[in-house]
Formats: C-alpha cells, sequence, structure tokens
C-alpha cells in the first residue's frame, strides 16, 4: 500500500495537488471575502480580477500536471474535488467562524479522502 501511495504522489502530482490547493483558496476568495469582509462586498469584478485569475491559472496547470502523472482526467478530476475538502472547511472555520466539526461536513470530509484512496488503490 505504501508502494501505491509513493508512486501515486510522483513529482508531477505533488506539483498538481499544490497547484490545487492554491487555486481553492484563491476560488474561496473570490467567492467568499464578501461575507468576512464588508469591504469585498460589492467588488465582485476586482475579487474576479485579484484572486480569479490567478485562480485559473492554478487549475489549469494543476489539470496539466496531474494529466503528465497519470494521464486520465477523472484522476485529475478527484483530486482536485478532494482537495476541496481540505480548503474549503479551514477557511470557512478561520473566516467565518463555521465549525467543520459537524457531521455532515465530517461525512463529506471522509468521502473526499476515500476518492483519494480509490484513485491510489485503483490506479
Amino acid at each position: 500500500m505504501m508502494e501505491k501511495i509513493a508512486s501515486f504522489f510522483n513529482i508531477n502530482m505533488l506539483i498538481a495537488v499544490l497547484l490545487y490547493i492554491c487555486g481553492h483558496v484563491l476560488a474561496w476568495y473570490t467567492h467568499n471575502l464578501q461575507f468576512a469582509y464588508d469591504w469585498w462586498k460589492d467588488k465582485p469584478v476586482l475579487s474576479n480580477i485579484v484572486f480569479g485569475v490567478p485562480c485559473g491559472f492554478a487549475f489549469w496547470y494543476g489539470t496539466r500536471y496531474a494529466m503528465e502523472a497519470y494521464p486520465e482526467l477523472w484522476t485529475a478530476r478527484f483530486v482536485a474535488f478532494a482537495i476541496s475538502y481540505v480548503t474549503f472547511p479551514i477557511l470557512t472555520w478561520y473566516y467565518l467562524s463555521e465549525s467543520m466539526f459537524t457531521a455532515k461536513t465530517l461525512i463529506c470530509t471522509f468521502l473526499a479522502f476515500l476518492i483519494i484512496t480509490v484513485q491510489i488503490v485503483m490506479k
């Protein structure tokens, strides 16, 4: 099992994961800073320019590196999806004080990690 994990997270997949993390953080800021800070409430264009453009590049290159690691778009998609369940709860808790420790959120987070496990084990 450890061999499969090590081979799954080769250098290209590690770069993809880091880019997906950056992309999800930037996406969170693009859409949700309006709820954390009044200053951002009426600035959708600025928010999309400041955070959305680099977010798009992070996802674009993240997908490119994920496809170089494993040329299956579904693997790239599921890895990106699962990463969102790591970044979103942390940022939402930090900025909006919404707990990630509810049954619904914990189950979804567990399922996200299960998706990654399936991608690793069944590659």
